[in-house]
């Protein structure tokens, strides 16, 4: 019994991406955000590659270095805006946050307060 392969070769296009990992410039240290209000966290895109490998956006709160990945603030956005405006949820006053900006890689920010 003879066993044959078939091998089909097909052009596949190869784009080199890059990793985008921009800095978050709001909020800062010293930063103070109170409960319920609409905030602007934004990040420097002056140094952006071509070719993103994944250019959608999410905007995660950090406490203590623990990741509320399950109530994102923002999230689906393109990441090249460079803000994006989120709303403060209703969590227990600390000045241990940081916000995480997720899109090729994450990237937080200084600590800065929440407070009710």
């Amino acid at each position: 019994m003879m066993l044959s392969t078939l091998v089909s070769a097909l052009p596949v296009n190869m784009q080199v991406r890059d990793v985008f990992v921009p800095p978050i410039t709001l909020p800062k240290e010293g930063t103070v955000w109170k409960v319920g209000t609409k905030q602007n966290v934004t990040w420097d895109t002056s140094d952006a590659p071509t070719q993103i490998t994944n250019p959608i956006g999410r905007i995660i709160l950090s406490k203590g270095g623990l990741l509320d990945l399950d109530n994102p603030l923002a999230d689906g956005f393109d990441i090249l805006l460079g803000e994006f405006e989120v709303t403060v949820p209703d969590v227990e006053p600390a000045d241990d946050y940081a916000i995480v900006l997720f899109g090729d890689s994450g990237n937080a920010s200084p600590q800065f307060t929440i407070e009710a």
